[in-house]
This record gives C-alpha cells, structure tokens and sequence, in this order.
C-alpha cells in the first residue's frame, strides 16, 4: 500500500514502538511504503528527533547490506521519579496492610497500563546488558516480568515450586527461604532457559531475598549469569539480606503493625546515575 509521508510517519513509529530491539532492515520499510531508502532515511531522522525529544527512547543505525534501525525504549527520568512517586502514595495506604509486614499489591500488577511503565523503568535501565531472558517465580511476579521483557524483546523464564507434566524435563534445586528459614524446592524447564544466557531476574516484593537467591542459583545450573536483580518492592528487614547486588523501584522502609502505617519510599534504582545508563 502506497503511504503519504504523514501516514508512513505514523506507521513507521507505531512500529518500532512495537518491536524494541529488534533489527529492522531499511529494505523492510522501503518495501513496506513502496518509497526510496532515501525517504526512509529522512522519515528514521524526523522519528528519531521526535522520540529522543520526548525521552522515550532512540533509534539505533547501522549501516551496510544488513543495516537497519533498531528501537531502544528508555524512559525520562523525572517523569520515572514522579510516576514511583505517586506508586509510594498508594503503597501507604493503611488498608494494604497484611500479616507479616507485607503489603496487598494485586490492584498495582494487575494494572495493565501501570506494569507496562514500571516494566519500561527496568527494560530502559537494563537496556545495555544484553539481556537474553527474564526470569521470575511463579505467580505475583509474572505481570511484571513480562511487562520488562516486552521492552526488551526477550522470552520469560517462569520458574515454579511445583513440577508440570507439560513442562517436560525439569532442573530442580532447593533453597532456604530467607523469612521462614524452611527449605523448599524450585524448579525450571530445561527448554526455558538456553545455556550461556543473561539472565534478569524480576520479582514483585523481596524481604529477605532467599527467592530470589534460589533463583540466582538456578541460573547457574543452567550454565547462565545473572546481569541483574529488579524488584518492584524491597522491605527493610532486620536480617541481612541474601542478595546484595539489586534494584529497587520502591521500598517498604517501615511499617507499624500496630498503628496500621506504612511508610514507602523510592527505591535504589534512583540512588545510581540511573538518567546516565548507557
């Protein structure tokens, strides 16, 4: 179909939006709009001022036979800073409140719209380490998982307490939940994860961290490497933590059972040059 530069301009971003970090060949687009490499060259530049402009994100060129544009999403800091900012006015709602210190939080991963974003913040500040797959145990941590590895066009590990007929084969390990202090088994089909893989590990809420070390070490089994730990919440916990190196969107820095108040604030992901990430 032949497209009057206003709607190949349209197109065009629509669909880079839609395919992060993937390598789209001039070709593609030239055969797409039945228009010159050279016009799609001009239309790539005004898409790219337009996008780094309003921060959400750039258009990687590469030239040569195999050249084409990639997108890279990222996100405007302050706009970043003031969404996990009003995240914390909600978090501190009294009535989120549950046994054991931990907070109701279904509302805010079941929230499609709100995911997307806060899986954006991870997928922009991950965005350099190459990242071949996400990983997050079953179940609360699937919607954001999910949401960061749509950004970075990468599949999601889903790693389970329980064994599923039709997962095939599984690798097995068990840890020591860092809270409860009991051993429990996790596990993860071996065709989920590829040896040699990068692998970001995302999960919902962290206390202790023993889940998430669990799963750092089911990452070795399978011969990969952790590039990274995100979480949506860390609580403070009188205990040293079992994972050190991570991020944090918000944290749960204290909470009165008593009186029934919370006080969440943003969270490490800030503390870092996170605007200088390249």
């Amino acid at each position: 179909m032949k497209y009057r530069r206003s709607g190949r301009l349209v197109d065009m971003t629509q669909y880079l939006l839609a395919h992060p970090h993937q390598l789209i060949p001039l070709t593609f687009f030239s055969d797409r709009y039945e228009s010159a490499k050279s016009s799609i060259s001009e239309d790539i530049g005004i898409v790219k001022e337009v996008l780094e402009t309003k921060r959400l994100g750039t258009l990687e060129t590469s030239a040569g036979a195999s050249g084409g544009v990639t997108f890279v999403p990222t996100v405007d800091l302050d706009e970043a800073e003031q969404l996990i900012d009003r995240l914390c006015t909600q978090l501190q709602d009294p009535s989120r409140l549950l046994p054991g210190g931990y907070l109701f939080m279904m509302d805010i991963i079941g929230d499609p719209s709100l995911t997307q974003q806060l899986g954006r913040i991870f997928a922009s500040y991950y965005r350099a380490e190459k990242i071949d797959a996400v990983m997050t145990m079953a179940t609360k941590g699937i919607p954001l998982a999910y949401a960061v590895a749509a950004h970075l066009h990468v599949p999601v590990c889903i790693v389970r307490h329980e064994q599923r007929i039709t997962e095939g084969s599984i690798v097995s390990i068990n840890y020591v939940s860092g809270s409860t202090k009991r051993i429990q088994t996790m596990s993860l089909a071996r065709r989920s994860l590829k040896p040699h893989s990068h692998v970001l590990i995302v999960d919902d809420f962290m206390k202790a961290g023993g889940t998430i070390r669990g799963m750092m070490d089911l990452v070795e089994e399978f011969q990969s490497t952790v590039a990274g730990v995100g979480v949506l919440t860390e609580a403070v916990h009188e205990e040293e933590k079992l994972v050190s190196d991570y991020t944090s969107l918000t944290k749960l820095s204290q909470v009165d059972v008593k009186n029934k108040a919370i006080q969440v604030e943003r969270g490490n992901i800030f503390n870092s040059s996170f605007g200088d990430r390249k």
